[in-house]
């Protein structure tokens, strides 16, 4: 390995546009900032930046708020359950194993659309009447976690 052999990274960009070398560079002298003002000096004004006049982003109205206490509650309706083998166990970890639920989430709560017609024992953080309704119906248990 010597400086002969350097290359660059695997899908990095390079360019030889150098600027402020001479005229014949194309972009000598001023090295295409212009002739002196803000712009052509180093700190140039940050994005956002109007020249003084209000910016945008505080002249737009704000709306609403962000609750810091919010819970992110994944709903399941009973006709996901049929998925599952007659008299399975369903859990929460069963749900993230077989691709209903994702993995970032508080609560499952399981509501009662469609039809279920399997027997099966859930366990969920909470469950609607008819949710529960429809599984206690076929023998099957609920349990609130």
């Amino acid at each position: 390995m010597d400086l002969s052999n350097l290359r660059p990274a695997a899908g990095a960009t390079t360019s030889d546009f150098r600027r402020g070398r001479g005229h014949a560079s194309g972009n000598g002298k001023t090295a295409g900032k212009g002739h002196k003002g803000q712009k052509a000096r180093s700190g140039a004004p940050r994005p956002g930046f109007e020249g003084g006049q209000m910016p945008l982003y505080r002249r737009i109205p704000k709306r609403g708020f962000t609750n810091i206490n919010r819970k992110n509650v994944v709903i399941l309706n009973v006709s996901d359950l049929e998925r599952f083998d007659n008299g399975a166990d369903v859990t929460i970890e069963t749900l993230i194993e077989s691709g209903i639920v994702g993995s970032k989430f508080d609560l499952v709560k399981v509501l009662g659309n469609g039809e279920l017609t399997k027997k099966v024992n859930v366990k969920a953080n909470a469950f609607s009447a008819s949710a529960q309704e429809k599984i206690e119906a076929l023998g099957g248990t609920v349990e609130v976690i």
